[in-house]
């Protein structure tokens, strides 16, 4: 993750991540871990594109 990240809406996105794993049957520990893995990169690629200005939708979109 990049410290862009801390707006509004980026919680919401990681867990929506967590509770789609989750669905999946996947142990909370392990789709807990695999859901902030995915949150942070997909933070840090609206980061590459966007830069500091980059809102909750940027990270879903990537």
């Amino acid at each position: 993750g990049v410290p862009a990240m801390t707006v509004g809406g980026t919680g919401d996105v990681l867990t929506g991540i967590v509770a789609a794993l989750l669905s999946t049957d996947l142990p909370a520990f392990r789709a807990a871990c695999a859901a902030a893995f995915v949150s942070g990169m997909s933070g840090e690629m609206a980061f590459d594109v966007r830069g500091d200005h980059i809102v909750a939708t940027d990270c879903i979109e990537n």
